[in-house]
């Protein structure tokens, strides 16, 4: 039976140019997969929508440029539906959640575990794929590209791309100063556009790994020594850095949040730090910066790597070192120490269906009773690791209800988001006083605890969730974190260490800088590589008699 002419006319596939197929990707991209560029130029703009428009105009005619140049003959249509799909992915996190995808964040991402990562793949950020990026991608391979010789196709290319390119400077030389000026200013605004902004950071992350392949490591405090007081220590010192996870200070109740969120902690000697700054609002950074020899000011990515840190620095004056993760990994700072991962054998109890942080207890308390020399162990909490926050703590230690339960934090109330997380800063309230409570019951060793927050969290605040925030747009509640220190009355003895002058400074304006000097302090190790003006214990210790 032949084919009815209508059939015919239904199956007919379109037949476009690749001007006309990119143009038409590249304005979808623009409008369905930016909100977040949207709102931020309105409101940069504001009042001036004809100026706003023609900035968008230029925006669209980059996108197109970049479209152009490696969407081209056979694999345009694979490009294009790459662009879709990494477009409706990114454009989930920054228009739901207000995360910013830039090279950090891809960091962030390469080094994550999939026990992190799988809360974040939900059912509407799924359903936002398909739906933005997977349907589309597909109708990109519907219509067929209309032939042409290949000079003719070389031809509309190079015309293409330059005009487009021109079509860019050209948009923005009608107002350039107030251009220019937003572009300095106000690194939100592309740094929103989807999928320029991550691509992007996809590649100034391949460069920075590629840097790194070619990095010497540095020495650091070649000449680090046992002090005068740790040298004639009559037990082994322990001391328990404990490496906090998404602890943001404006929850604990140490520092005058109205809920208490620290009841064990408040009836413990211990001296909290109140107005501390991270060296970073991720993992991936903050953690290998306040273990580093460098400021937030001098730190990067290859820095650190270059340089040993605190715990090469430690193991050189004569302490044995060890990483305990319950995280996802210690970013090279165990590189050259025994790290181990805390699994499901460790504490079955604790770890149904993920580990919480209890996890850690009977093995610090075993440690605690069979060290027979000078020890420091870092212990990297999951803390309150977002969005799973519920996860995060045991039931019976829910004191905040309701308390969200679902990683859809958009699906929770602002109130049963921050009880969720309150509860995971109350267990590591707990979590901490168990820690100070089996170091100071163990009578063989000279204990002390150190914890520091590695970054903050985002719970809703300004429409973003969770942390990550490029440093220069970060909200304080990313940036600022808790901090406390706690040592056993016989540390103080064995160690010279004048508790009531450490606590005359608490209150100074402290950061991850101190972290690195102030630990070298405590535990009485001799080197040039201690910053006195970041030692907040050196100056707080006379010389032995």
């Amino acid at each position: 039976m032949s084919e009815s002419p209508l059939s015919a006319v239904a199956l007919r596939r379109p037949e476009l140019s690749p001007l006309v197929l990119n143009a038409a990707v590249t304005t979808y991209l623009m409008a369905l997969t930016n909100s977040t560029f949207w709102g931020h130029l309105f409101r940069i703009f504001d009042g001036r929508q004809v100026t706003a428009l023609v900035f968008a105009a230029a925006v669209w005619a980059l996108m197109l440029l970049v479209v152009s140049l490696l969407a081209v003959g056979r694999a345009q249509k694979p490009v294009l539906a790459a662009f879709l799909i990494i477009a409706a992915v990114t454009s989930y996190y920054v228009d739901v959640l207000g995360v910013v995808v830039d090279r950090d964040m891809i960091q962030n991402a390469m080094t994550t575990t999939f026990a992190e990562s799988k809360h974040l793949i939900t059912l509407h950020f799924v359903g936002h794929v398909v739906l933005y990026g997977i349907l589309p991608a597909l109708l990109v391979f519907w219509p067929r590209i209309r032939a042409r010789t290949f000079w003719r196709g070389l031809g509309a290319w190079a015309l293409v791309t330059v005009g487009s390119g021109a079509l860019v400077v050209g948009l923005l030389f009608t107002n350039l100063k107030a251009y220019s000026t937003v572009l300095r200013a106000d690194k939100e605004l592309m740094g929103s556009v989807q999928p320029l902004a991550p691509m992007s950071g996809a590649l100034r992350y391949a460069r920075m790994m590629l840097k790194s392949t070619e990095i010497v490591l540095q020495p650091t405090g070649t000449d680090a020594r046992p002090g005068p007081y740790l040298s004639q220590a009559q037990k082994p010192v322990l001391m328990v850095i404990v490496a906090g996870e998404t602890g943001r200070a404006a929850n604990w109740s140490l520092g005058g949040y109205g809920r208490e969120t620290n009841p064990e902690l408040a009836r413990r000697d211990i001296l909290y730090f109140p107005q501390v700054s991270s060296c970073g609002t991720a993992t991936a950074t903050s953690l290998p910066c306040m273990f580093s020899p460098l400021t937030r000011d001098e730190y990067s990515f290859e820095g650190g790597l270059s340089h040993e840190n605190l715990l090469d620095v430690l193991v050189r004056a004569g302490f044995k070192a060890e990483w305990w993760d319950n995280n996802t990994g210690d970013k090279a700072v165990g590189a050259r120490i025994p790290v181990r991962f805390m699994k499901a054998e460790d504490g079955p109890e604790f770890c149904t269906p993920e580990c919480i942080d209890a996890v850690f207890l009977a093995h610090l308390q075993q440690k605690a009773r069979t060290i027979t020399e000078n020890t420091v162990i870092v212990v990297h909490q999951i803390g309150s690791h977002g969005p799973s926050y519920w996860l995060r703590y045991p039931a019976d230690h829910e004191i905040f209800a309701p308390a969200c339960k679902t990683p859809e934090l958009t699906d929770c109330t602002t109130e049963e988001i921050v009880n969720a997380y309150d509860n995971t800063i109350a267990y590591t309230d707990w979590f901490l006083a168990q820690v100070i409570d089996l170091l100071d019951a163990e009578d063989r060793v000279i204990p002390a605890m150190f914890y520091v927050s590695d970054h903050g969290e985002s719970l809703g605040e300004g429409g973003i969730y969770l942390h990550g925030t490029p440093y220069f747009m970060a909200p304080e509640t990313q940036t600022h974190v808790p901090m406390v220190i706690w040592a056993a009355d016989r540390f103080g003895t064995a160690l010279g260490l004048d508790r009531d002058c450490l606590a005359g400074r608490r209150d100074e304006a402290i950061s991850h800088d101190n972290m690195f000097s102030t630990v070298l302090g405590l535990l009485d190790v001799d080197t040039t590589a201690r910053d006195a003006a970041l030692d907040l214990a050196g100056g707080c210790r006379g010389r032995p008699s």
